[in-house]
């Protein structure tokens, strides 16, 4: 039973990815489709050189012997050969799979395996070293195409393998290659992508050329787009979000891709490429936050009363601004020198030109989405998963409320189950699990309705998300918590980096933190606090206490239940690399409830020691 239903608009005509390439080039034939760095600057790569270059590394693969319908592998960071060997493959029928370069040699192996990839492109010689390693378990995988020059570890370079896409190409053959990749089918696979997984092994997510074709087509009409947009692409191409959002959209729509060095480069290149449009995880909105509130905090007197001032005066301005009025004279006037003096700096830091930020992967923190807007830097939060390619509902410049991941695209149904679970229903639904049907019967039920897992409402239409499903922490004195809003909230303090609620079946939550060491250090400077390293900082109860009254602080107002009452301080900061996050940032609590047991079973023995009762429980 639905307690609420919500639909986007009319259903987009199906199509293909190819329909979509080809549609493109014609349309914009732009001199910087494309670009990369290199020699220390941006070079740019036309429509016209991408539609050869595809051409040539399609007619290549063909040479190969490989047959539509085979899984060909990529293994590879952001990068321009990422995008030829995807329309590449895409173009002769092929099925591909992109793989997360961070992830190690088994988990490659396992995800080559699975998917029986006859071929697969890598991107430099630790990728190819990686696969150099697994060989022996991978029967299957015929050929290994470098994007750089990898002598040894390759079968050929994607140089080689355009040549020989040259090879006794005329007028006909040319026009041959467009009508096969155009005889491909919108219910044809055009990808596996592997899950990365907050629980459990990664599943393949069967993804049709018209589940992305149409997710393309119902948030280009979402999302105003003009033909000279640029685009900053950093996020992982393995992930749905960035391979949709900023590698398909951003090429049907005209929108020139930049790519990237690597994620520690963003602001640097943020500057260069000075982007239109940027789609990020709100991992990047939180560090910009924070690097704002460093900076106005440790600028002098003068510096923090302007910056303070300006923040009020914005505050003000927005609100005016989200209730759907214009803000009065003397309002508009304030907001104006606020910009000049404090926000136009931060604008110029994104490379001045910036239209919209658009934020997916996991929930953004409302204040901090509500500063970007207030500081006209207005970020278009999203929702979507892997299996729904991936948006289901988007804010935008129309209809845009803070705290909601917006209304439903074209095409799109969406209705709340009785015990608070999105489903969602429509073209952009995976076909299924590869090698999985029973998964697959368990996510989507006869009527075509897939499961989320997570839980929400609908309010006028926009839709938002209180908690992932299996999230939700249910103490032992019976009280529901959902821990994401309050760790949100938790992660706007300027003296924390990363905060992850715990308590499942407990007495009471908890909550570990990684504190913000640059803000924290300076603070125990300051009160000549002597330590030796991080470890023995965070042992000393001064610092203890400090942490839990910044952490009280940003969740006054929150029910008594909800409140963690101890608190585990963490010295390392999460990462990809430990598996305690996913690559696209989000945390993995079954992880880190294995790898911090010893310091989270500390907490809840010290209370049972300090006399903690069921009664504060259900308090």
């Amino acid at each position: 039973m639905a307690l609420m239903e919500a639909r986007g608009g009319p259903r987009p005509a199906p199509g293909t990815l190819n329909q979509l390439f080809f549609d493109a080039v014609s349309k914009f034939n732009r001199p910087d489709a494309l670009q990369a760095k290199a020699d220390g600057a941006y070079r740019p790569i036309s429509h016209t050189e991408v539609a050869e270059r595809v051409r040539h590394a399609a007619r290549g693969l063909s040479s190969l012997g490989v047959r539509r319908g085979d899984r060909v592998a990529i293994l590879s960071e952001n990068r321009p050969e990422w995008a030829i060997a995807d329309f590449a493959c895409l173009t002769v029928g092929l099925t591909d799979v992109p793989i997360y370069p961070t992830l190690p040699g088994d988990q490659v192996a396992y995800i080559l395996k699975d998917s029986g990839a006859v071929a697969i492109f890598v991107s430099n010689k630790a990728q190819a070293e990686k696969i150099r390693e697994i060989s022996s378990q991978l029967p299957a995988l015929k050929t290994v195409i470098g994007f750089d020059e990898i002598p040894r570890l390759t079968n050929m370079s994607i140089a080689e393998l355009e040549k020989r896409g040259t090879q006794g190409e005329n007028r006909e053959s040319i026009a041959t290659y467009r009508e096969d990749a155009l005889t491909v089918k919108p219910d044809d696979l055009a990808t596996i992508i592997y899950t990365s997984g907050t629980t459990g092994e990664p599943k393949g997510v069967m993804l049709s050329h018209d589940n992305i074709y149409s997710n393309v087509e119902g948030t280009r009409t979402a999302i105003p787009f003009d033909g000279r947009d640029v685009a900053l692409s950093f996020l992982p191409l393995s992930h749905i979000f960035e391979r949709m959002g900023g590698h398909y959209l951003m090429f049907a729509t005209g929108t020139s891709i930049a790519y990237a060095e690597s994620i520690d480069t963003v602001p640097i290149n943020m500057q260069e490429v000075r982007p239109t449009i940027v789609l990020s995880v709100p991992r990047l909105y939180e560090k910009m936050y924070a690097r704002i509130l460093e900076t106005a905090l440790t600028g002098g007197y003068l510096k923090k009363k302007i910056f303070f001032w300006a923040r009020a005066v914005a505050e003000r301005w927005a609100n005016e601004k989200l209730a759907g009025k214009e803000p009065g004279a003397l309002v508009a006037k304030q907001y104006a020198i606020a910009q000049k003096l404090v926000f136009s700096k931060l604008k110029a830091r994104t490379g001045g030109r910036l239209r919209y930020f658009v934020s997916g992967g996991a929930p953004l923190s409302p204040d901090i989405n509500k500063f970007f807007f207030a500081a006209g830097l207005e970020i278009l939060e999203g929702y979507g998963l892997t299996e729904t390619s991936p948006v289901i509902a988007v804010n935008t410049p129309e209809n845009f409320r803070i705290g909601t991941v917006g209304k439903a695209i074209d095409g799109v149904e969406v209705k709340i189950a009785a015990d608070g679970e999105i489903l969602t229903r429509g073209p952009h639904v995976m076909k299924g699990y590869y090698n999985k049907p029973e998964a697959t019967r368990e996510m989507i039920d006869p009527d075509g309705w897939f499961y989320t897992g997570d839980i929400g409402v609908l309010e006028d239409g926009f839709l938002a998300i209180t908690d992932r499903k299996k999230d939700m922490i249910v103490t032992a004195g019976g009280k529901n918590i959902a821990p994401q809003p309050l760790e949100n909230k938790v992660k706007t303090n300027k003296y924390i980096a990363q905060a992850v609620m715990l308590g499942d079946k407990r007495k009471f939550p908890s909550m570990l933190i990684v504190p913000n060491f640059d803000q924290l250090e300076k603070w125990a400077m300051k009160r000549n606090i002597i330590w030796t390293d991080r470890a023995q900082l965070l042992r000393m109860p001064t610092i203890q206490a400090k942490i839990e009254k910044e952490v009280a602080k940003e969740l006054e107002g929150a029910a008594h239940f909800e409140t963690p009452k101890k608190i585990g301080l963490l010295e390392h900061d999460f990462s990809i690399e430990s598996g305690e996050l996913t690559p696209t940032q989000k945390v993995r609590r079954r992880t880190i409830d294995k790898h911090y047991k010893a310091l989270i079973d500390s907490l809840y023995e010290e209370a049972e020691r300090a006399g903690f009762t069921d009664q504060h429980a259900i308090a």
